[in-house]
């Protein structure tokens, strides 16, 4: 059922760096990561409040907010464009205390409690601006009123061995949770949350100014505040199953595999649901052009681009250029990205505003450990960082990082081995 506006206040945290991405991240927040052909991470987040009926929207900024805070400009693809509520960018300031960033997530919203307090709203939902997903945000609200709960965390069923990257929850049959465990090494359960949380504020509010007295705290919701309220019996907390799709996409592989998935005849995420729609910030482009010898399988192509080579189950974004006899498969391929005639790129994430040469081959040979960050860059996917330039011949293998910047001279050889990187060494 829809609700009156005034009465829930919407908050989404948007200020991860998104470590687990790499290069992807090194010069935007990871909700600005462009995803799905046109769209940014954070889109999915912002289309769900408004699809909800929520337009009272709070945007926690943080880590390189500039992209960010530009994509969202004041709201208006999303109709958050108004002078009643509408978006509010939210970055940390210097207060009275020593330090002016945000310290967690509890903290982050705690900075902000003068913004939630000026509409008085019953609930607030608190949201990441990391996640792909399509989510009324009435049902989990409903469920939260249903159940006269204090706070309600979206959850949904992980695989067993999965359990220890997420908050981890153990509920009475009433979905009432009576244990929360923040990434445990021996999981209990595994209904894991999904960062998605409805309060009451006058509740979330009250435990929030205590857990900012809390020296011993580290002012996260997962760490802090969600063990605190169960464990001390503090309110009532309740478990909402979420049953649609929800993708965490933080890592390369993630990011490779749902961006990919969207090429399915029937993908997991509905792009094309009328009823549902995702909405985005975008540079008008014309139509996309495919030429007489081009061929395009199974693959997402945006507008603006100009196909003369071959593309297979691939996610290309807006104003690409795809030369002659060039071969693109299993691959993103970002926002006015060139791949030169005859290249062959397989396998691999291609960032914004990358050029890559005539005659490159990226994606050959066996797979090999990075020597880079084997924590980070751990799968036969090559990830080419933004603003880069690959010159014409370069053999490029598997799990490979060019990095930001990269100029021609930056290439030693012609060959980058797998497990191999190239930096700019300006």
């Amino acid at each position: 059922m829809m609700r009156k506006a005034r009465e829930i206040v919407a908050l989404i945290l948007a200020g991860g760096q998104g470590t687990r991405l790499g290069i992807l991240t090194e010069k935007i927040a990871k909700p600005a990561v462009p995803f799905g052909g046109k769209y940014r991470i954070i889109d999915f987040t912002l289309s769900n409040t408004v699809n909800s009926g929520i337009y009272i929207v709070g945007v926690l900024t943080q880590y390189r907010p500039h992209v960010l805070s530009k994509h969202i400009g004041i709201g208006k693809p999303w109709d958050l464009d108004r002078k009643d509520g509408g978006i509010v960018i939210l970055p940390p300031y210097q207060g009275n205390k020593e330090s002016d960033w945000y310290k967690g997530t509890a903290n982050a919203v705690f900075q902000n409690v003068e913004f939630v307090d000026q509409y008085d709203p019953e609930y607030v939902v608190i949201l990441s601006g990391d996640h792909v997903y399509a989510m009324d945000y009435n049902d989990i609200i409903d469920f939260h009123i249903s159940k006269d709960a204090d706070g309600t965390i979206a959850c949904m069923e992980v695989p067993l061995e999965e359990a220890h990257r997420f908050g981890i929850m153990v509920t009475e049959i009433d979905g009432r949770i009576v244990e929360f465990q923040e990434k445990p090494t021996e999981p209990k359960s595994n209904l894991a949350s999904l960062g998605i949380y409805v309060f009451n504020w006058r509740f979330l509010r009250d435990i929030l100014i205590e857990d900012d007295n809390d020296p011993y705290s580290t002012h996260d919701f997962g760490k802090d505040i969600i063990p605190k309220i169960v464990k001390g019996d503090l309110g009532r907390i309740y478990a909402f199953r979420f049953e649609g799709y929800w993708k965490d996409v933080g890592t390369i592989q993630s990011y490779w595999e749902s961006n990919l998935e969207l090429t399915r005849p029937l993908p997991p995420l509905n792009l094309y649901d009328p009823n549902w729609k995702f909405y985005t910030q975008t540079e008008e482009m014309p139509p996309a052009f495919i030429s007489k010898d081009a061929v395009v399988e199974n693959s997402l192509v945006s507008e603006g681009c100009d196909i003369e080579g071959k593309v297979y189950d691939s996610v290309v974004f807006q104003g690409v250029r795809i030369g002659k006899e060039a071969v693109v498969r299993n691959s993103v391929i970002m926002t006015r990205s060139i791949i030169g005639e005859g290249s062959v790129i397989e396998n691999a994430i291609v960032a914004e505003n990358v050029t890559i040469g005539k005659s490159v081959v990226i994606g050959e040979g066996e797979f090999l450990a990075s020597e880079l960050d084997p924590k980070v860059y751990n799968s036969a996917i090559t990830v080419v960082g933004m603003d880069s330039i690959i010159p014409d011949n370069v053999k490029i293998g598997k799990n490979v990082v060019i990095g930001l910047d990269v100029k021609p001279e930056d290439f030693e050889k012609e060959i980058v081995p797998s497990g191999g990187y190239v930096l700019h060494r300006g």
